[in-house]
Order: structure tokens, then C-alpha cells, then sequence
């Protein structure tokens, strides 16, 4: 059989670190091949070795039945490789052409030729139904059609074959529905696809067929329609999964938080939340469902003290915290999870182990007079790898050289061992797999019966459904309504994410639930 991409016995080592063991991966011409693993597995690592961003120290890469040597990225756009990076490579206060040219410029007499580069651009967006502005500057575009950017540079540059690396980590439900059907209209033109996903629903949807790594070690390649997520789950983790989320009834108490009356703008002084009010109880799970780009950044950074606050007031636990500095905040009793675990969650430069003690350095034990015991550290750091099953060498690895599940399960654990009073969980499963996200949902639930709040922002509409106790609808900057998992449908969430009010018959049997 001809294949496109053949990666035979690929071996990878980090020093003592064996990141990808004998692996073997084969892409057919016109398939969409999915490669799962869990956080950590090995996959990313795998796909940086056909771009050429790793060398292996054995096995042999073939591009179309020819053996090659895959020295830099350049070597692999010259074969006809492109990848779709996981955490876009854009410049944001360029345009979209600047960032798609930039380092394979056209030039006409020395001079940049934006105007012929913008016509491909737009030729290019056309043929495979991408609609992106080649003259929008990247920083107002949307995350999804930043990604269509990225997409574009690969084509751009002749690629074959795209990589995609967790494409769908950072999207919205309609974006993921869009980018399918993207990368549906790229096979029928020709292209193949190497998918990396933890999400079996999309693996199912799209795929052709599934290679699974596990710690590393290749398991094995089945043809998707002749498997299911069950399967691929158990392959994944080596263990039967729980897809449904086990919990007892909530039993709240008091108000934990309070937002009254909240306006929030952005750095243009347009308003993003508009006079919003909700409530989170002690001993409940608060999930907020909504389209993304309808307030829900706001109201977190608001909440948690990065972002100013035009009017209205925010209480935690009895305390006005409006507008007070993110320590104070957390001092308060809170725990923050944030949605952007590069920018707020981590300083990619320091150790896991000086990462997990952000939070707490200056106080005991970790602290004393002034002092860092870095006894403690290690010794809180090696607690929370243990416990939270992060996959790292030690504590003294780099937070950047962690995959992005095994960054946020730092993080995770960072915040929940301090036993907050209010966790605030934003896309806390976000790019995590099965097994990783079962972990992730049980420890939200045991924070919520040992009688604390967690307000749960997710733009997955199952998660809300599962987790929740009750879930806040948010839509252009208000809270439209609350409702009780169990009295609604994901149709009917989708109707109040989209804008639309509650019908007649909802009206005439009165609010059924608790609403803010």
C-alpha cells in the first residue's frame, strides 16, 4: 500500500526521558488520521519529529515511499508538511497576510508586495471555504478564525499534508462544527490529515483511522468505523472509563458569591458585561453555558481582580472585593483556574515546582521571615505531581517543556489543594483527555461536598449538563436564566446561548429554578 507519511520505529529521548519508544504511525493519501493519547503520551512530541522541530534518536521517516532526513521546519514545508500549531505562531498587531508571509515574503523590485500576496490570501480562503480577510489584523479577529489564519499559512506554503495539533482545544461547539467541515473540504481537494485529539466525539466524526500511544508506546491502529469511544478510551488509558458523571444530590447552604448589578468594559470602554447578577452557593456547582465572546472572560477577570470592574459590586464570602487586587482576592478564599493557562496560570520559564508554589511562597510553611524554605516547595510540589497525575521528570522540569494537559493539571492541583472557599474553574478540562477529565470532574465534585462553592465556566455543553447543580445562561454580557440540569436539554441551552427568551409555555408555569 502507498502511503504519504511513514514514521517506522520512531524512538525519542529527553535525557533519561523516553518520550516516544518504537512508535510507528502510516498516513494514506486523502485520510484524516487521528493519533490519541493521553496528556503527557507522547503525541505532540511525535508530530514535532516529522516537522522536523525534534530529531530522533532512531527510526526512519519515508514521504511518499522515499526516505528522509527531517532537519528543520523549513526541510518539511520543502516536503510539503505544514502544522497547525496547538497555541497559534501569530503576530496579533499584524494582518492576516503580514502573518501568512512572514519569512516566505513576496517582493516586487525589493519592495514587500502585500497586494499580490493578499489576492492568493483570498484565492486560497475561497477555494476551501475558510472566509478569512487577508487585511484583518489578527488581535480582532476570533480564536477560530486565528486558526483559519494558521490553516492559510500552512497552504500557502504547498502543503500536502497538515498536522493538526489539538485544533479544537480553544474553539467554540459552532467553530468545532465549522472546522470539520474544513478539514472535510481539504481531503476532498487532495490533502491528508494527521488529527490530534483527545476527543473521541470528533474522532468518530471525522476520522478515517486512529493510531493510540500510550506513556509513550505505540498500541496500536484501528479503522475508526469499526470501533467506538468505549474502546478507544479503554485503548487510551488502559482502563474502562465512567463517560457519566457520578455525584450525589447538592445540598447548598449560604451565599458564597455575590455580583450585583455588574458592568465590565474593554480596554475601548465597550461595555462586555452589562449589569449582570448571579449568586454561587456553598456546596454547589454553578456552571455558566454560553456562547463564547458573550462576557464570560470578563466576568471571570472581574471577578478575580484582573480586570476593573465600570460599576456594580462582587462579594465573596461576606467580603466587597470590587476591584481589589488579585491577592487580596485570593486571600479572600479563592481558587482560580484560569482560562488561559499560559498567560494567567503559569510562568512558562520557571520550574513546575516554583509554579506550584505561586500561590503560596510568601506565607507559611513555604515561607518564614522572609525567607523560602525549599524544602516545602519540593515537598508540596512532589504532593501535587503525585496526586493530580502530572507527567513530568521531576519538579525542576520547566512548565513550557510540560504537554498542555500535564500544565494544566498543575495548575489544577495548585488551586485545589488549597481548599478555597470559591473555586472558580474556567475551561478546566480544556485540551485534557478521558481519563485526565473523569479525574478533573470528581475533585470539582468533592470540593462542592466539603461545602464549597465552584463556579464552572465551559464552553462544553455536556460538561455543564453533567457537572453542574445549576447552570447560569450567559448572552451579550446578562445572565438570561438559570436552570436545573435535570429540567432542561442541551436544544434548549443552545436556543438561550443563541440569544433567544424563554417561550410562552416556560412563562406561564412560573421560574423553576433558582434564579439570580
Amino acid at each position: 500500500m502507498d502511503y504519504v507519511i511513514e514514521m517506522l520505529g520512531i524512538r525519542k529521548e529527553f535525557g533519561s526521558f523516553v518520550a516516544n519508544d518504537n512508535i510507528t504511525l502510516q498516513l494514506k493519501k486523502g485520510e484524516i488520521h487521528a493519533l490519541l493519547g493521553e496528556n503527557g503520551a507522547g503525541k505532540s512530541t511525535l508530530m514535532n519529529v516529522l516537522f522536523g522541530l525534534y530529531q530522533p534518536e532512531a527510526g526512519e521517516i519515508k514521504v511518499n515511499g522515499k526516505s528522509v532526513n527531517i532537519t528543520d521546519p523549513n526541510v518539511a514545508n520543502d516536503l510539503g508538511i505544514g502544522m497547525v500549531h496547538q497555541h497559534f505562531m501569530l503576530v496579533e498587531n499584524f494582518t492576516v497576510t503580514e502573518n501568512i508571509i512572514l519569512g516566505n515574503e513576496l517582493t516586487k523590485s525589493g519592495m514587500l508586495n502585500i497586494k499580490d500576496a493578499a489576492k492568493k490570501i483570498q484565492a486560497l480562503s475561497e477555494m476551501y471555504g475558510l472566509e478569512v480577510d487577508p487585511y484583518a489584523k489578527i488581535e480582532d479577529i476570533s480564536v477560530g478564525m486565528q486558526q483559519r489564519v494558521e490553516i492559510l499559512k500552512t497552504l500557502y506554503r504547498g502543503a500536502e499534508i497538515l498536522i493538526f495539533d489539538e485544533p479544537t482545544a480553544s474553539l467554540t461547539p459552532q467553530e468545532i462544527t465549522e472546522l470539520i467541515q474544513i478539514m472535510k473540504r481539504l481531503i476532498q481537494e487532495g490533502k491528508s490529515i494527521i488529527l490530534i485529539t483527545h476527543k473521541l466525539k470528533e474522532i468518530m466524526d471525522v476520522s478515517d483511522r486512529v493510531t493510540v500511544i500510550r506513556k509513550g508506546v505505540g498500541i496500536g491502529t484501528v479503522i475508526t468505523a469499526e470501533t467506538n469511544p468505549n474502546d478507544l478510551a479503554s485503548l487510551m488509558v488502559g482502563r474502562q472509563v465512567d463517560f457519566t458523571t457520578v455525584k450525589d444530590e447538592a445540598h447548598p447552604t449560604e451565599d458564597s458569591l455575590i455580583v450585583k448589578n455588574l458592568v465590565v468594559t474593554d480596554y475601548r470602554g465597550v461595555e462586555k458585561i452589562k449589569g449582570l447578577n448571579l449568586t454561587v452557593r456553598k456546596g454547589e456547582i454553578l456552571g455558566i453555558a454560553g456562547i463564547d465572546g458573550n462576557g464570560q472572560s470578563e466576568l471571570i477577570e472581574a471577578i478575580t481582580g484582573l480586570r476593573k470592574v465600570k460599576s456594580g459590586t462582587i462579594s465573596i464570602n461576606g467580603k466587597d472585593v470590587t476591584n481589589k487586587k488579585p491577592r487580596t482576592i485570593t486571600e479572600a478564599g479563592v481558587g482560580h483556574i484560569p482560562q488561559d493557562r499560559h498567560k494567567h496560570g503559569l510562568v512558562l520559564d520557571f520550574s513546575i515546582g516554583h509554579n506550584i508554589a505561586l500561590q503560596t511562597y510568601y506565607i507559611p510553611p513555604i515561607s518564614k521571615n522572609g525567607i523560602i524554605n525549599y524544602g516545602k516547595v519540593s515537598e508540596l510540589a512532589q504532593k501535587i505531581i503525585t496526586d493530580f497525575d502530572v507527567r513530568t521528570q521531576g519538579e525542576d522540569t520547566l512548565a513550557r517543556s510540560l504537554s498542555g494537559g500535564n500544565q494544566q493539571k498543575a495548575i489544577i492541583g495548585r488551586e485545589v489543594i488549597r481548599n478555597p472557599e470559591l473555586l472558580i474553574a474556567a475551561l478546566p478540562t480544556r485540551g485534557l483527555d478521558v481519563g485526565a477529565i473523569e479525574f478533573i470532574h470528581q475533585r470539582l465534585i468533592e470540593q462542592r461536598d466539603k461545602g464549597k462553592a465552584v463556579l464552572l465556566l465551559s464552553f462544553e455543553l455536556d460538561e455543564v449538563m453533567n457537572v453542574s447543580d445549576r447552570i447560569a445562561v450567559i448572552y451579550d454580557g446578562q445572565i438570561v436564566d438559570t436552570l436545573l440540569p435535570k429540567e432542561t436539554t442541551e436544544q434548549e441551552l443552545g436556543l438561550l446561548m443563541a440569544g433567544q427568551t424563554k417561550n410562552e409555555k416556560d412563562v406561564n408555569q412560573g421560574d423553576k429554578s433558582h434564579v439570580e
